[in-house]
């Protein structure tokens, strides 16, 4: 996804034709790349000085030249893959590699070898750098239309467009070439549906090698000063995105920081709320159970017992009473003395039944007893005490019954 943020998205390809007489055929166009789809920007031919191009487009453009005519050789030779000192002679007898700059086109089994003198190219080169273009790409001769074949309304081996004649073979590997002036296209050019005049051909291929340079291997003369200029701009391009990137991260980071924060505060508050709120009922809780308990002390100080019938207990008790034992009284939780002094307080004995009576012996007393723990809710009975009184010829006893 970031490749199309690592290459230049427009440029300009301008083609020089330059005549026997030294005049100049210039033609140029400008495209750009939107939405993933090359567009043209701008069209412009039979320009007869370069100084005409800056009336035309943007100052500052990246720009793809191409140079053709008076001054250039152009030499077919077997399938080369490198082009030294060594092999030059084949290109040119005598000369020395390091004069010119050279384009090796691989086609097949066969090099079209390209050379143009480095000071009449660095010419060119200065003169557009001087109008405010940047040169980054140098090409010699027809050869980048290769590129663009595929998308030319072109069905046969054979392809003409502006005095330039192409041979290919079944493969569409380039057999042949050759140039005259007055070769035209048969019928009119298009570039996949749009259409073209073929003096621009050349042109839109240079331009095309420039802003796909990184799907498609150039071809173009070896420059140093051109390469090393493009390099720059595809680092400087890069170094600005990567840039965007992470000041876009950072400010994400700090977005989701304020976001977090939010809500951190929002929910700090609620929970400081909730425990207020959790303060307050505690608060309003243990006064509630303080209240109960002072209630719950003076109820028990009263004697109270959550609500026993009392009336029913005694009804039961007294069911289960043997004849020969007299009833004097009862007591319902009766007082506790000794608690009672020791407080220094009114204290009763809680849920106890306390029976008077008298019996001439202590048999039918425990017989009592025993019955009396048949009773559920019976918990406890102990005969608290027994004395035999010898005036009234019976024994009196005292009955605790815990409930």
């Amino acid at each position: 996804m970031l490749e199309q943020y690592y290459r230049i998205n427009q440029a300009i390809g301008v083609s020089i034709h330059i005549l026997p007489n030294g005049s100049l055929q210039i033609n140029a166009c400008e495209i750009a790349i939107e939405q993933n789809r090359l567009n043209f920007v701008k069209k412009v031919i039979d320009i007869n000085a370069l100084e005409e191009l800056k009336k035309h487009f943007t100052a500052k453009g990246a720009l793809a030249l191409n140079l053709s005519g008076k001054g250039i050789l152009q030499k077919q030779i077997e399938r080369t893959e490198l082009i030294d000192q060594q092999n030059f002679s084949k290109v040119l007898p005598n000369g020395k590699v390091e004069d010119f700059y050279v384009q090796n086109f691989i086609s097949g089994s066969h090099s079209f070898v390209s050379v143009i003198r480095k000071t009449e190219a660095d010419k060119w080169i200065s003169q557009l750098n001087e109008f405010g273009f940047t040169t980054l790409m140098l090409s010699i001769g027809p050869f980048p239309v290769q590129h663009i074949l595929p998308q030319l309304n072109v069905y046969d081996q054979e392809v003409i467009f502006n005095g330039n004649i192409i041979q290919r073979n079944e493969q569409s590997e380039w057999t042949a070439y050759q140039y005259k002036e007055n070769a035209i296209a048969p019928f009119p050019l298009k570039i996949e549906s749009e259409g073209i005049n073929e003096k621009l051909v050349v042109a839109y291929a240079s331009a095309f090698q420039l802003v796909m340079a990184d799907s498609v291997q150039g071809i173009q003369a070896e420059v140093p000063a051109l390469q090393t200029a493009f390099q720059e701009i595809l680092n400087d391009k890069k170094l600005k995105v990567k840039a965007s990137m992470l000041l876009a991260v950072f400010f994400l980071l700090l977005l989701a920081n304020f976001l977090l924060l939010s809500w951190l505060n929002s929910s700090n508050g609620q929970l400081s709320a909730q425990v207020s709120q959790s303060n307050q009922s505690s608060v309003d809780i243990q006064s509630m159970n303080d209240q109960i308990k002072q209630k719950e002390a003076l109820m028990q100080n009263l004697g109270w017992d959550e609500g026993i019938n009392k009336s029913v207990l005694i009804d039961q008790v007294a069911s289960l009473l043997p004849k020969d034992i007299s009833w004097k009284e009862i007591a319902v939780n009766p007082v506790d003395i000794a608690a009672g002094r020791a407080a220094r307080l009114l204290v009763f004995s809680a849920r106890q039944l306390r029976i008077t009576g008298s019996s001439a012996k202590i048999i039918p007393v425990n017989e009592w007893i025993a019955r009396i723990k048949t009773k559920s809710w019976v918990k406890d009975v102990q005969l608290d005490s027994y004395t035999f009184n010898s005036e009234m010829n019976t024994g009196q006893f005292i009955l605790i019954i815990t409930y």
